[in-house]
């Protein structure tokens, strides 16, 4: 299977295109797309959360718990005093770094249900889910969020099946077939108990109406065909015969409406 280090470059490449031209098409405002690229960079390492005594599942559960702690610092900042506000930090913080680190480990094996489509999609529906009712975040938001998310997630396990082939030696690793697969067959009690988390969370994600909308616009899509390569010039450089001049910037020009987003933050 691909390295830690491989899975995150792999990730960060494809979330940062992703997120490219999700600005660039004026989908959702530039700090969602920061929050939004980051569910994509963590999906691409999630699958190995497994990985109970390897510097990447201590990493990652001790990242998520920093993250969560935060998270929940944030989101109640305003409504409780400085002590209970400590409380909760370090509550949750602690709770998800040892505490659900110990029960997933109990409940979980490498390479099983965790390594599959089926657990894509139920992070992915946790990322709607958090995205909208954590964080505060518009429905739309929260549906492009999960988007990212499984799409990250989709490319880590592409990323473990493609390092079971070898090409020199032309031959199938042992491990090839058990990194994208829909469900693990050898544990099918964990199967379906991951196929009921999934219905359930998708039963509580918000409604994806409005990401639904946004992503099928046809004037979206026709604008980011014609902003996708340079209509005069690359970087505002004009090519003469003899010389490169600078291109002068257009302070005429309209806005683009990068501020809001068609898909706006509540």
């Amino acid at each position: 299977m691909a390295n830690f280090t491989t899975h995150i470059a792999a990730g960060t490449l494809v979330a940062g295109a992703l997120g490219t031209l999700t600005l660039a098409a004026d989908v959702v405002a530039p700090e969602n797309v920061i929050a939004v690229t980051l569910a994509g960079v963590v999906g691409s390492v999630l699958p190995d959360i497994d990985l109970q005594k390897s510097r990447a599942g201590r990493g990652m559960f001790a990242g998520l718990a920093v993250f969560f702690s935060f998270a929940v610092l944030f989101t109640f900042a305003t409504k409780y005093s400085i002590a209970e506000l400590w409380i909760l930090w370090l509550g949750a913080l602690l709770g998800v770094r040892y505490g659900l680190y110990s029960l997933f480990h109990r409940l979980s094996v490498h390479r099983g249900n965790w390594h599959s489509l089926m657990a894509g999609l139920l992070v992915a529906a946790l990322t709607a889910i958090a995205f909208k009712y954590v964080f505060g975040r518009h429905e739309g938001v929260a549906w492009l969020g999960a988007g990212f998310m499984f799409v990250g997630y989709l490319v880590h396990l592409i990323l473990d099946e493609m390092y079971s082939v070898d090409i020199t030696g032309r031959r199938l690793k042992a491990s090839f077939g058990t990194a994208l697969k829909f469900f693990d067959n050898r544990y099918p009690t964990a199967a379906i108990a991951m196929a009921a988390a999934t219905a359930l969370a998708l039963v509580v994600t918000p409604s994806p109406k409005t990401f639904v909308d946004g992503m099928s616009s046809k004037e979206m899509w026709a604008g980011l065909n014609e902003r996708m390569w340079p209509q005069e010039s690359w970087f505002g450089i004009v090519s003469t015969n003899r010389h490169m001049v600078a291109r002068p910037d257009d302070t005429d020009s309209p806005s683009s409406g990068l501020e809001t987003g068609s898909i706006q933050s509540e």
